[in-house]
């Protein structure tokens, strides 16, 4: 006898031994999301502080002679496509931390990975151990890899707790935004204000340069999240089904973990650490595709979509002025924040 196959999914088996189970809706939602982020990088394209017609920007980058070369190759869209990676790795990030803890008011956010990326640059600044600024970015995934895994060990107590985790980063993150707190009340102005430039999170300044090294991750990163696609269907239900249903329980969420927090980490040392992407698309993903569990794909072209239509609005709302894109995710994911808890108090 077949088991049972849900309604509007279908099976694909590339190997017999290997089959994905896809949803008919989520594969919808993925193409207009898909879609929708294409025509969000093409208007940032045009748009800004001149616009550029897009057939224009097109000419540009097929490399024909054109006066906006220099906007549309060297400014715009090295920062567009950092903008969509950085988008796609915490959208994804978001999702595997959710799915491990169970929780919709979860990100890599809560568990100290931004705070710990913070206070390493910090500490790298006051200490002068670091002179390159190419260097900064590298530090900043070291420290938000030390606190995840300190937050990890903390929480351990014979398994992982999904609650007593989320509550041990929460802790980990409030002394470490101390530390950062100390260190801008007592050093001096020009370190503060870098300092204060990258906590906002921002794609101003940045491009190939950290573009490049997000593509590599991601790519390495590829057979991994397959698995987690597979992993975070049994890991959605209680611990013991899915024991039951022969998945090492504890295993699984530190592989889930361990990846989130590498996509989180290395996405936040690119362009400093952005709020609220990571927390918002994996929910706005699931509501668009009614899915039981968080969909990754969907869910990592939801941040994508989110954060370079959030730089667009970040540089052109108000001009000749540009807002960190990381001020405006926030201004917007607070009310959001607020909006989950009070479902999850009706609840």
């Amino acid at each position: 006898m077949r088991p049972h196959r849900p309604a509007g999914t279908y099976v694909l088996r590339p190997h017999p031994r290997f089959s994905l189970l896809l949803h008919r809706r989520s594969m919808i939602v993925a193409l207009a999301l898909l879609f929708g982020l294409l025509l969000a990088m093409a208007s940032s394209a045009s748009l800004g502080h001149s616009y550029i017609p897009p057939a224009d920007v097109w000419r540009t980058l097929r490399g024909a002679p054109t006066p906006y070369d220099l906007v549309v190759n060297e400014l715009r869209v090295p920062r567009i496509v950092l903008g969509a990676l950085v988008g796609v790795c915490l959208g994804l990030a978001g999702a595997l931390v959710q799915t491990v803890t169970r929780n919709p008011l979860a990100s890599p956010d809560v568990i100290g990975v931004g705070h710990g990326a913070a206070a390493a640059t910090v500490l790298a600044l006051a200490t002068g151990t670091v002179a390159s600024p190419g260097a900064m970015p590298l530090v900043a995934v070291g420290g938000g890899l030390a606190a995840a895994a300190l937050v990890y060990a903390l929480a351990w107590r014979h398994g992982m707790q999904p609650s007593r985790f989320v509550l041990t980063g929460v802790g980990i993150g409030v002394a470490l935004s101390a530390v950062v707190q100390l260190y801008l009340t007592d050093s001096e102005l020009d370190a503060a204000e870098q300092v204060k430039l990258w906590l906002t999170g921002s794609l101003n300044g940045r491009g190939w340069d950290q573009a490049g090294p997000l593509a590599v991750v991601l790519l390495l990163a590829l057979p991994g999240l397959v698995w987690a696609a597979r992993a975070a269907r049994p890991l959605g239900l209680d611990p013991d089904t899915a024991a039951a249903l022969g998945l090492p329980v504890d295993r699984a969420r530190l592989g889930l973990t361990l990846l989130g927090v590498v996509l989180a980490a290395t996405a936040t040392g690119a362009a400093g650490p952005i709020g609220f992407v990571a927390l918002t698309a994996p929910q706005l993903a699931r509501r668009l595709t009614r899915t039981p569990q968080l969909p990754l794909v969907c869910s990592a072209l939801t941040g994508g979509l989110v954060l370079v239509t959030a730089d667009l609005v970040a540089r052109t709302l108000v001009p000749p002025l540009e807002i960190p894109v990381g001020a405006l995710t926030s201004l917007v994911g607070g009310p959001y924040l607020l909006w989950l808890l009070g479902r999850k108090q009706r609840r």
